[in-house]
């Protein structure tokens, strides 16, 4: 599975005139490898030059899951004693036999501590981002990869629909987070979530990014669940906003203006426009109806291995869109000190247009009497 992608690789390092990369355990060293490390306070780095050679460097410990590496990898490895660490970096940069003098990283994943020693183990070499080499590498999503962050719609989908008759009024916003991740765990999300349930009512719906909290929940409120799913190391992202009984007529005006935008930023998704056109789409709906002003982030984000991870859908991002790209469209509109609405969706571009992945209703439910 991951040869063809590592050969990607080689060709987009040679491109972009990069002697090779360095990579830490996260979603790019999975993707290459399958190799599920995390990151602790022992280094692991994989390193690669453009002649093909892979290179791990790991603790005693975790050699034995060389064997199920989808890559031919050379280990060097060392042990508790941190006195050891540095010998290990220096065996592995000769073996590594750089032909140039600039070594990729991602700057989004790599840490001081690595970048220390691989500082002392290569004098003389640049260590440069390699963030649009590794980014486009993983933007677009094959067969497989579609079909895993399907499942996690899938599962995040059936895991809010069970959550739902808990929600009532009384509810705290924790206990709801809390009932939805069991129950995302339950009907089969791996438990590495994508970020913990976002469940906020009444004002504090209007913070996009609420920590759930010990309020509760009151008859009128607004209640937006922002959650998600992850299978096979991929990940869902949506967001649904709910009526806990009767809401003010403002409200129900900008749930109907968020799904206007939500169902044109959808619509807008096609290979060959730039991704900031998805945002042009949905904003203007909301800017149109006079709540420019509050619709405070962009439309929406990448998504797969990463809860967020390019093409980042922002008026101003000229990328083309492409076959296989997956990303989120998540307009809102928020009220300060008053009430919030998002609706998310998560989308694959097709060879014609777009398909959205998830299909839950958009609409204002309202939860109780």
């Amino acid at each position: 599975m991951s040869v063809p992608r590592f050969l990607r690789l080689l060709d987009a390092l040679r491109a972009a005139k990069l002697s090779g990369v360095a990579i830490n355990p996260g979603p790019t060293l999975e993707y290459l490898t399958g190799l599920p490390f995390h990151l602790m306070e022992r280094p692991v780095v994989l390193l690669i030059n453009t002649a093909g050679k892979a290179i791990l460097v790991l603790p005693q410990l975790e050699k034995g899951k060389l064997a199920a590496s989808a890559l031919p990898l050379s280990a060097f490895t060392y042990s508790d004693n941190p006195e050891t660490w540095q010998t290990a970096f220096d065996q592995a940069a000769s073996a590594l036999e750089l032909a140039g003098p600039t070594l990729g990283v991602e700057p989004n994943h790599l840490r001081v501590l690595e970048l220390q020693y691989l500082q002392n183990a290569m004098p003389g070499v640049q260590f440069v981002s390699a963030e649009v080499v590794l980014a486009g590498l993983r933007m677009r999503k094959d067969p497989g990869e579609v079909a895993a962050m399907r499942q996690a719609v899938k599962i995040a989908q059936e895991a809010l629909l069970t959550t739902l008759p808990f929600i009532q009024p009384g509810r705290s916003e924790k206990a709801i987070a809390s009932e939805l991740v069991s129950n995302l765990l339950r009907l089969g999300s791996e438990p590495a979530l994508p970020f913990f349930p976002i469940v906020s009512g009444g004002p504090n719906s209007a913070n996009p990014h609420a920590t759930p909290s010990d309020r509760e929940l009151a008859e009128g409120d607004l209640l937006v669940i922002d959650w998600g799913a992850a299978y096979e190391g991929y990940f869902s992202d949506l967001t649904r906003t709910f009526a806990i009984g009767p809401v003010k007529d403002e409200y129900r005006r900008i749930a109907d203006l968020v799904l206007q935008a939500n169902t044109a930023g959808r619509a807008a998704g096609k290979p060959g426009i730039p991704a900031g056109d998805v945002d042009r789409a949905a904003r203007g709906v909301i800017a149109a109806a006079g709540y420019g002003e509050f619709f405070t982030h962009r439309t929406g984000h990448g998504l797969g291995r990463e809860g967020h991870e390019p093409p980042y859908m922002y008026a101003e991002n000229e990328l083309i869109l492409q076959p296989g790209m997956t990303y989120t469209v998540e307009p809102g509109i928020y009220l300060p000190g008053r009430s919030g609405v998002r609706i998310e969706d998560n989308i694959v571009v097709t060879d014609a247009g777009c398909e959205t992945l998830s299909d839950l209703p958009r609409e204002l439910l309202q939860l109780s009497p």
